[in-house]
């Protein structure tokens, strides 16, 4: 059920063909109808966060180029001029409604950090206080595959427990999820509301294509999965219609709606392990310590059978069987050179090998999201 009356902390994402013409050029009277909507918004006490797009598109149009280039470098600095000419539009339509916004370029390693993540929350919240709106794109002057968070589906729920967000609006150039492929299928079906993102649905997804951008509707079901693990709701809605945004918050039938209040299904900590931060390294555990775990209990030194990577305490590991199988992710208490030291040993064996011993697991179970936590 669509219920909106106590959302405070609202994410609204652009793709890049929500900001562009139909030649593929940034539209600012597009631009400006969202942020009518957005400063309506404001009025009615929700602090918004944009998630944005189109800075590649952007620098395309300042040089002048005919198309977008192919080489990652080009790209690169066609996104720093980009990024700086889609901010002026940006600045120039909220100051329109005396609304002022400030930019945020992020990587996944700005998720992976906790001290950094923390950072950008008590800048996040700073920037509220001051009713300013936060436009967030992901840092692709400098981005590698390495960092990369990918698409800006995943960036916009990979925010909602930093903004702690009531809601997730995807602003898209489809009407939202089908039962079939509407470019293939005139009798496709629009699904209007979601409960849970089971097997069927999943498979409804397909994919697709657009001339700009990276994603399509897998990437949009994976941002509802991570958006409804944490309590979160979301919205996919079409970037054409007119008051999309504030005909969805007035329970209008637009859009797909995926409710998160059937039930929050991950803890923070959980939350942050499973999709804000990447596996440093692995830990090949043998059946036993693998039974175990299943039932939910903490990583020991005595399952533990070896160690791959090279990783620091606190970092985030995957945890391994000896068939090679996924068992769980988790927060470990030593380093990987520890963890091989004390490979194979009794708990109270731990200090006569690292002289000293500051925890008597591996990894806690508290510390710790299962495999079946991870599908869901």
């Amino acid at each position: 059920m669509r219920d909106f009356s106590n959302t405070k902390r609202m994410i609204i994402k652009f793709g890049s063909s929500s900001l562009c013409d139909d030649h593929d050029r940034i539209d600012p009277e597009r631009i400006l109808n969202f942020i009518r909507q957005i400063a309506m918004l404001h009025r009615r006490g929700i602090q918004v966060t944009v998630v944005s797009s189109g800075a590649i598109n952007a620098g395309v149009q300042e040089l002048k180029l005919r198309r977008r280039p192919n080489k990652l470098s080009q790209k690169q600095a066609l996104a720093a001029i980009g990024q700086a000419s889609l901010m002026k539009t940006y600045e120039n339509l909220f100051r329109l409604f005396h609304l002022q916004c400030a930019q945020i370029l992020l990587n996944h390693d700005d998720f992976d950090d906790r001290k950094r993540l923390l950072n950008l929350y008590n800048a996040l919240q700073a920037m509220f206080d001051y009713n300013v709106i936060p436009i967030i794109n992901e840092n692709d002057t400098l981005a590698v595959d390495e960092i990369k968070v990918g698409d800006n589906d995943t960036l916009a729920s990979l925010m909602v427990p930093v903004v702690n967000a009531d809601l997730v609006i995807l602003v898209s150039d489809v009407d939202g999820l089908y039962n079939q492929n509407p470019h293939e299928n005139p009798n496709a079906k629009l699904i209007h509301d979601i409960d849970e993102i089971t097997p069927a649905v999943a498979a409804m997804a397909g994919d697709t294509d657009t001339n700009v951008g990276t994603g399509g509707m897998v990437t949009k079901l994976r941002a509802a999965k991570i958006c409804n693990e944490f309590g979160c709701d979301m919205a996919i809605i079409n970037a054409d219609a007119e008051n999309g945004f504030l005909d969805l918050m007035d329970g209008k039938p637009i859009g797909t709606f995926f409710n998160g209040k059937s039930g929050r299904t991950l803890s923070a900590r959980q939350h942050w392990i499973l999709y804000r931060s990447r596996p440093r390294g692995r830990i090949v555990i043998d059946d036993g310590c693998a039974k175990a775990i299943r039932r939910h209990k903490s990583l020991l030194p005595s399952g533990v059978v070896s160690v791959e990577g090279y990783f620091s305490m606190s970092a985030v590991v995957d945890v391994i069987d000896i068939q090679d199988r996924l068992i769980a992710r988790g927060i470990v208490n030593y380093n990987s050179e520890e963890i091989n030291k004390i490979k194979g040993l009794k708990t109270n064996e731990i200090e006569s090998v690292l002289h000293y011993k500051d925890y008597d697991e591996v990894i806690h179970a508290n510390n710790m999201v299962l495999k079946k936590e991870m599908q869901g």
